[in-house]
């Protein structure tokens, strides 16, 4: 039996469609239990993060030392390495702290993992990429040209924790702008119908978690630091900080500027409701007159000689019949 015989053949045509099928079941269940095991870690994380929030506004009070904390939570062999070489001045500012909380990662051990990463990287890189190039591509070249081609390769891999770090915030980014209309919103109408902003932020974080996990463990942090912090206005700021978009950073002035001067707080995020709706029928809109511009390049590689052999093909295999000898 042939190969296009056995590609045409009615049985094997159905083992392919019940495996194809039998592997997308696995993968939808699969995928839902991932889902379950995420949003638990991201749970955990919250009540973590709340936990600490509590804790250090108890040790502020106290006036108990936290940096001591903190430093006792890192590890012992990363922390003194990075405390030896001084690796957070060499590799660290005073924007790496807000960078790593728009990614995520708030925990007192992320500035410590992430210079140690950036110093043990390159190393790496380099000493892999000095044995590949010595023993295996070039070695019969010289040794000083090995030697060039593997600190290349790590002054390259330097930038790849920022990179990494970089994609990271954007990603997060994008899931907390896609859902923030609708967050903003939701808002609204608890604020509206008498709730208190701090009780608007608790159920909002909890109904938008399914829609937006980032976005709803944002809300449940500032839920968190509304009753633990002794102003407003530091929650409000510090939920800007930690996303670094500026339709929230507007929202969070509207609502600082609502609790310095008294104003409605319904008023307020009404008018930014509406903005927050129009801007996201603009980009829409500009989504949609993009598309003509990104289609023409598809459509000439792959859709017009699609198109041209298939007008083509029925004159030439004619003109070819004629010519042919009877």
């Amino acid at each position: 039996m042939g190969f296009v015989d056995t590609l045409t053949d009615p049985d094997f045509l159905v083992a392919v469609l019940a495996a194809v099928s039998a592997a997308a079941i696995v993968f939808t269940f699969g995928m839902q239990l991932t889902d379950k095991k995420d949003m638990d870690s991201r749970i955990k994380k919250v009540a973590i993060e709340r936990e600490r929030l509590r804790v250090e506004e108890i040790s502020r009070l106290r006036g108990e030392d936290k940096n001591a904390r903190r430093k006792a939570a890192n590890s012992d062999t990363v922390k003194n390495i990075v405390e030896r070489f001084s690796l957070k001045k060499a590799f660290a500012d005073e924007d790496t702290a807000f960078k790593l909380a728009q990614a995520g990662y708030r925990s007192p051990s992320a500035i410590t993992t992430l210079v140690f990463l950036r110093f043990v990287v390159p190393l790496g890189v380099t000493a892999i990429a000095l044995f590949y190039f010595a023993f295996i591509i070039t070695k019969d070249s010289p040794l000083f040209l090995s030697i060039s081609y593997a600190i290349a390769a790590g002054i390259v891999s330097s930038y790849l924790p920022v990179v990494l770090l970089k994609n990271k915030i954007a990603k997060r980014q994008q899931a907390i702008r896609s859902s923030w209309s609708d967050a903003l919103d939701l808002i609204l109408l608890c604020v509206e119908s008498g709730m208190s902003i701090e009780h608007a932020f608790k159920k909002v974080a909890i109904e938008i978690s399914q829609q937006s996990p980032e976005l709803g463990e944002e809300l449940t942090l500032t839920t968190a630091e509304l009753s633990f912090l002794d102003q407003r206005s530091k929650a409000y700021d510090n939920l800007a900080q930690r996303t670094g978009l500026d339709e929230v950073k507007a929202v969070m002035t509207a609502l600082i500027q609502s609790d310095k001067y008294g104003t409605s707080v319904g008023s307020s995020l009404r008018v930014m409701a509406e903005e927050g709706r129009d801007m996201r029928m603009m980009e829409a809109e500009k989504k949609a007159a993009s598309l003509p511009p990104k289609l023409t390049v598809p459509l000439i590689l792959f859709f017009l000689p699609v198109l041209f052999i298939m007008i083509m093909s029925p004159a030439l295999i004619g003109a070819f019949a004629i010519q042919a000898p009877t």
